[in-house]
């Protein structure tokens, strides 16, 4: 029997805990978000199981993304956020994910390729600590390109995070509330999301899910949120950069001193040379991997200490608006309610899609 399952498929109440949060990061969804709420509603109705829906705008370019998402949720137990500007797709979802309150955590996308009607499917795997979609690559509505970057990532995954084989990472995903607590208490500036999940737990399940056509619009997560995905994904959680860096420098500080050898012996056995180049040639070589390997090395210690100072919040939020309590926030409203999470408290910011 899935999680959270009541007899009633009522919302929940303003004083209970629903059975289910679904978290979802909004940009530019004024034309998907009343078709999305819509749906999660039917299909939590057919479950009999309580629920409550996350909506945070992400500083959506598109004026008509907030008003859409305040619409939507009338007469739905939905709480919408708006952060002060553009944090991305990781920040947006460890928003909501601070403020659910649900025993499962759901997280989809706006944009309805990810279909509420697989949400049975992933809660029939509730004893689990987290349950992920996993579309075959073959069957995403996604460009050749966004389909070789999935197999990166999913193979990087696999190498540096330690990711199981067998599961595929995607963004559509329900984790229990008890491991969403503990990925929140990440003190990273730029957390890369399945990072965050595999350091806290390895009990990973996949579902096959189907992946539906884009039905409004057009993707945001471009060529420049895919290279800060992958940057996120190296720099944050792993050494391999820095550590190619030093193995270079070492391999040219040998191949320096190999071809210094040559040099010298065929200065001793030729009369024809050009005074001052073998010098010259052999300290440039040596000087150059000796400084890329100390530069290696440097790096390392200094990323260390950058990922340990870092405590600025991940993100801000300039408006709120509890469609439950009727009662909407703008503005600031002190440091505290309005802010995002210190790296001494639950954390939140690219992830990985597609």
């Amino acid at each position: 029997m899935p999680p959270g399952r009541r007899p009633s498929g009522a919302p929940a109440g303003a004083g209970s805990r629903p059975a289910y949060s679904v978290v979802v990061p909004c940009y530019n969804s004024a034309d998907t978000i009343a078709e999305l709420f819509a749906r999660l509603d039917e299909v939590f109705r057919r479950m009999g199981s309580s629920y409550e829906i996350l909506a945070v705008d992400d500083a959506s370019p598109d004026r008509r993304t907030w008003p859409a998402m305040i619409a939507a949720g009338r007469g739905r137990p939905v709480r919408a956020f708006q952060l002060t500007r553009n944090f991305g797709r990781t920040a947006a979802v460890l928003c909501g994910m601070e403020q659910a309150r649900g025993n499962w955590i759901i997280v989809m996308d706006d944009d309805l390729q990810h279909r509420p009607e697989d949400i049975p499917k992933l809660a029939e795997l509730g004893d689990h600590d987290a349950v992920v979609a996993d579309f075959p690559y073959r069957e995403r509505h996604h460009s050749f390109a966004q389909r070789a970057t999935s197999r990166l990532r999913n193979w990087l995954e696999t190498r540096v995070l330690g990711k199981p084989r067998h599961i595929r990472m995607s963004p559509f995903i329900m984790i229990r509330a008890e491991i969403a607590r503990m990925m929140l208490t990440s003190t990273q500036r730029q957390p890369y999301f399945p990072a965050l999940l595999l350091h806290v737990t390895r009990d990973l399940v996949a579902v096959h899910a189907s992946h539906a056509p884009r039905s409004a619009g057009r993707s945001g997560f471009g060529f420049r949120a895919r290279l800060a995905m992958f940057s996120n994904l190296m720099f944050n959680n792993s050494t391999i950069p820095l550590r190619g860096v030093a193995m270079m420098g070492g391999v040219l500080a040998v191949t320096a001193i190999l071809v210094a050898c040559y040099l010298i012996l065929a200065r001793l056995l030729s009369q024809r040379y050009v005074p001052g180049w073998t010098s010259i040639v052999v300290i440039e070589l040596f000087t150059g991997g000796a400084m890329l390997l100390s530069l290696g090395i440097v790096g390392e210690y200094l990323a260390r200490i950058i990922q340990l100072g870092e405590q600025r919040p991940l993100y801000f939020i300039r408006a709120s608006h509890d469609e439950g309590a009727d009662m909407q926030t703008a503005g600031f409203a002190g440091p505290d309610a309005m802010k995002g999470p210190r790296s001494d408290a639950p954390a939140s910011g690219d992830e990985a899609s597609g």
